[in-house]
């Protein structure tokens, strides 16, 4: 994770096994704000190698959701 707050993590990375590793932590670490809020959690890739990961009132709750930007 390069940057995290409560509800949003920015994720940078350069290898398929750090990927999956860094936004599994990412998810997780938000989990707690999801819950407490009542959101799902939004899977954002902005380029290759670059996610933001974020609690998300559009998607329901209980649910991860990916877009690419």
């Amino acid at each position: 994770m390069n940057t995290a707050t409560d509800t949003s993590v920015e994720v940078r990375v350069e290898t398929a096994t750090q990927l999956e590793d860094q936004l599994n932590a990412a998810i997780q670490h938000l989990q707690p704000q999801a819950t407490r809020s009542g959101h799902g959690i939004l899977v954002t890739r902005l380029n290759p190698g670059h996610f933001t990961i974020s609690v998300s009132d559009e998607v329901p709750f209980g649910l991860t959701r990916e877009r690419s930007h």
